[in-house]
């Protein structure tokens, strides 16, 4: 895992070669996303640099697609689908992505608009789609940049986190008001028994 306490400016652009030799070597996606959690929660102030070549490695973007085709979300701007991908090749879909990304020709593309009627149909919310492409490449960078950020988080977060709901915060609360409780009874039970052990009867 490439950590350092440098500046972040550590994205420099890869040659074709380096990327070939970086995806023969490294570590796991999995692996590398629990090296990256563990040193960024063990030293807070650690400042990461040459993040950008696990963006591009092929594991991560494949990882990324899995995702973005498991939302099976609609087409962007391009009208490109998840069934036209897998009719041309993922594979190659990914391939292209990332000969762009490590020549840093990358370049997104702008989202579709879809407006959606709220509030009964008298107001819309408009929702912003992107590429197929764009969510890959944003996938990817969520897969390496999630754990460094998992780690500054309180335990009592819930919001936009992994593997955590809006029930899971909700019982969290509900848990915590009955403990709240519980420790008020107990202390007004105790100030009460102190009390009346002191009361002289007679």
């Amino acid at each position: 895992m490439s950590v350092e306490r440098r500046g972040p400016t550590g994205c420099e652009v890869l040659t074709k070669r380096e990327a070939r030799v970086n995806d023969k070597s490294a570590q796991s996606l999995q692996d590398l996303r629990k090296n990256l959690y563990i040193k960024a929660k063990a030293e807070p102030t650690w400042r990461f640099w040459g993040l950008y070549v696990h963006v591009c490695k092929r594991e991560t973007l494949r990882e990324a697609y899995e995702m973005a085709k498991k939302n099976n979300g609609a087409p962007g701007i391009d009208g490109v689908t998840f069934e036209a991908i897998e009719e041309g090749g993922a594979e190659s879909f990914l391939e292209q992505i990332r000969d762009e990304l490590i020549t840093n020709t990358y370049q997104p593309m702008p989202v579709r608009k879809k407006e959606i009627p709220k509030d009964g149909g008298t107001k819309v919310r408009v929702l912003s789609i992107p590429s197929i492409r764009d969510r890959v490449v944003q996938g990817a960078l969520k897969l390496i940049l999630e754990p460094i950020f998992e780690a500054d988080f309180q335990p009592g977060s819930y919001g936009y986190r992994p593997k955590r709901t809006a029930h899971e915060a909700i019982n969290r609360v509900a848990q915590g008001i009955v403990e709240t409780k519980t420790k008020i009874i107990d202390l007004d039970l105790r100030a009460f028994l102190d009390s009346s052990s002191h009361c002289s009867y007679g």
